[in-house]
């Protein structure tokens, strides 16, 4: 592949984006949740419980509900789950990460829209995944050109 003017351009255009995103706020309260979340001994003790009882489930699970520890199992690992889930290192990690995800969408999407609006991104948001192209059933009332 030669590599021309326009394409140099491009890669130093990415690389000042990247720049951009990882000195973003949003970047660096994703870091400092992350942070939070590996250093905190009670939020490890609960992942690892429910890593554990996920480990444990999935050995159950291989006989369903003949296996004679399926209830008790199932229940503690839903308990486990729970557990970790309130926790407010973990519910402060997901919400820097969802809104992290969020912003790579945007920048996902408006770069393929900058090349053509035919370009589909797949960014599992459904705000962003508006563009049906005709398949919603909803006659063209969302905004499609059904």
């Amino acid at each position: 592949m030669l590599a021309t003017i326009e394409r140099v351009e491009i890669l130093a255009e990415a690389e000042i984006l990247a720049k951009m995103v990882i000195e973003s706020d949003i970047a660096a309260q994703y870091k400092e949740c992350y942070k939070r979340l590996k250093t905190d001994a009670e939020t490890q003790r609960k992942v690892q419980h429910f890593t554990h009882m996920k480990e444990l489930f999935a050995d159950v699970q291989r006989f369903g509900r003949y296996h004679p520890d399926y209830k008790r199992i199932n229940k503690e690992t839903r308990d486990a789950k729970r557990e970790m889930d309130l926790d407010e290192n973990v519910a402060r990690f997901r919400q820097a990460e969802n809104a992290l995800q969020d912003l790579l969408d945007q920048i996902s999407l408006r770069i393929a829209k900058s090349v053509s609006e035919q370009i589909k991104v797949p960014t599992g948001n459904p705000f962003f995944d508006s563009s049906c192209s005709g398949g919603c059933g909803s006659g063209g009332s969302c905004g499609c050109s059904a």
